[in-house]
Order: C-alpha cells, then structure tokens, then sequence
C-alpha cells in the first residue's frame, strides 16, 4: 500500500506536531500515533488542518493585539483618532483570495486522503472481515476461514515489504453505528441495509482500541472496539482453535457437564450460537470460544468467572440498558452455566 503521509507545512507544523504528540501520543484512541497506512493519512491531514487554522489564529489574535495596544486610550490625546480608510481594494481583495485559496486546498487535501483510503483496487492478497453492528455489540464473520466471532476482532499484521491488508465489509442490524479504531484509520459509518468498506494494514501487533462513534441508543457509549494485530503464526493458531466446534465432553468437571443441560434446555440457545450443539440462535454474540476472549458486554467487563455470573444473572446491573434479558435462574443453575461457559475455549 502507499504510504500517504501528508508532510507538516513549515515550523508551525512542526511545533504543533511535538506538542500534540507529547500531549496525546500516549492515549490508547489516540489519532497521534498511527499504526497504520490509512491512519498515517488521516494524521498527516489533520495535521495540515490543524497547522493551518494555528497559523490562521496567530495571525488574526496578533493583529487583533497590535491593533489593541497601538491604538488604545491615552490620556495625554484624548481627541485624536487613527487615520479613516474608506475602502482598499487591496485588503479586501486578501480577505477574499487568500480564504478561497486555503479552502481549496484542503478540499484538494482531503479528496486526495479519502480516494487514497477508499477508491484503491482491491489486493488479491486480503484478509476478509464481515463486520455486523447490533446494539450494544460487534460481530465478525471471516467467510474466507469459516469463523463467527463478536467483539473481538483479530487480524494479521500486515509487512510493508509485501502488505496483506485487511478488508471490512460493515453493514448494520438495526440502527445505525460507526466503526473507528484511530489508530488503524478514520471512523465509518455503519448503516442498516447498506454496505461500507475499510481496509487497515497495522504496522507492529498489538491491541488497538476504539468506540462505536455513531450514537446508536442507550448503551453506546459501551459498544467498544477491540482489535487484536497479530503476528502470522498466533494468528494462524487462533483461527485454527476457532475453527473447532465447541468442546462437549468435561471429564473431572461435573459442574461444567451439568451446566451444558441446563444451557441447553434454557431460553439461551433462542439468542446464542454454540458451534456443534442445539444452541443456534443468531440475535446475540456466538458463545462457541467465549471463554477465549479476554472482555464480555462489548469491551467494558472483564471476563472473569465472577463477571460473567453476575452477567448472566442481570445484564442490566452491569450494562443498563443492554437488550439481554436477565433469566431469573436460581444460584446452583447460575453457578453450573458459569462452569460451562469458562470452559468454552
């Protein structure tokens, strides 16, 4: 992929970058440290933004100031008045030129950024995501490896000696969201009965944060994102685990088995999938590996055994607002779910 870095303009640029990125480099959503080729462009444009309305600041606040100090009371001259112009071509024509000038240049900028992000062929090489917004939660499909996931999104790191982006193809099932991790690329929004594509390349591995940015009920402020870039071997190895179907037998653990009764034969398996078992439901998150994934409820609750039962037991003391319905189940059936779900590998 090109590198589409837009270079800072002049010494402001450059000032502003070290103190930004001094200021704000350090942030998990920060859109100060890219890790990513359509992240690099975002940043070099925002930049060049920023840069210019700097300059357009100090310009206006200094003659604002010269004109405050050069021409302010004084009481030895209490009559006299600067000098009355009635008319300037010149100024007026400055105020006039020079906006359209900078206007234009940034539409330029940004067309340039977005064609560059958006508009290029397709590599043959990709990795293919198909990513579903629901409220309050994220699902990812990988048609080309078979796998249903939610939440969590895991890729490949992409070498820029020979880049193998990966490609999003996002729609949404109800409302409509926006997918935006800053330090990959720009947000997208995610809409009802309409596709969007975005293609992230990340540079090194790692976990990239971010937040569905389109107010979408409730909860949103609770839909996060979490992307996982991995090297191509650990990849490999979580697909290939996510490929099995879920484990059925519990040898030493009766707690787990008798749990896997009482999933089965409770309202559950109308919402969630469970690779392998009756459970076939689709309005909620796949549970095939949920013990694998490290947060529960969209990225906001850890996945801990003791999480996970007070969130099987009321999901809305944790997450108000979610539109899983507590299952009234008494404390032995909430204890022996729990031992099923934690082995859900």
């Amino acid at each position: 992929m090109p590198e589409n870095i837009i270079p800072l303009p002049g010494v402001v640029g450059c000032s502003f970058f070290v103190f930004a990125s001094a200021a704000f480099a350090q942030s998990p959503t920060s859109i100060f440290s890219p890790a990513a080729t359509p992240a690099h462009s975002v940043f070099g444009l925002s930049m060049l933004v920023l840069s210019v309305t700097l300059a357009i600041f100090l310009l206006v606040g200094g003659l604002l100031l010269y004109a405050l100090i050069r021409y302010r009371y004084r009481p030895t001259d209490p009559d006299r008045e600067p000098v009355q112009i009635y008319g300037s071509n010149q100024i007026e024509l400055s105020w006039t030129v020079i906006p359209i000038l900078i206007v234009v240049m940034l539409f330029l900028t940004t067309t340039r950024v977005i064609l560059d992000t958006q508009a290029i062929p397709k590599p043959n090489n990709t990795m293919d995501v198909t990513v579903i917004g629901h409220q309050f939660w994220w699902e990812y499909r990988y048609p080309k490896l078979g796998i249903i996931t939610a939440n969590e999104l895991h890729i490949p790191v992409s070498d820029p000696a020979k880049p193998e982006p990966t490609y999003l193809s996002m729609s949404s099932a109800d409302v409509a969201h926006s997918f935006w991790v800053p330090r990959l690329a720009g947000k997208t929004d995610v809409i009802p009965n309409r596709i969007s594509t975005m293609w992230i390349d990340p540079e090194k591995a790692g976990l990239y944060l971010g937040q569905c940015a389109q107010y979408c009920g409730v909860q949103h402020a609770k839909m996060l994102l979490r992307v996982y870039a991995q090297t191509p071997e650990e990849f490999a190895a979580w697909a290939s685990q996510q490929k099995k179907p879920a484990q059925q037998e519990f040898p030493g653990n009766p707690a787990a088995a008798e749990g896997q009764i009482v999933f089965m034969h409770n309202a559950c398996i109308n919402c969630h999938t469970v690779k392998g078992t009756v459970a076939t439901g689709r309005f909620g998150p796949d549970l095939t590996h949920l013990a694998s994934r490290d947060t529960i409820a969209s990225g906001p609750i850890q996945n801990t055994p003791e999480n996970l039962r007070r969130w099987i037991e009321n999901p809305n003391s944790m997450k108000p607002g979610s539109l899983m319905p507590s299952m009234h189940l008494n404390a032995h059936d909430l204890d022996v779910i729990t031992a099923y779900l934690t082995q859900l590998h």
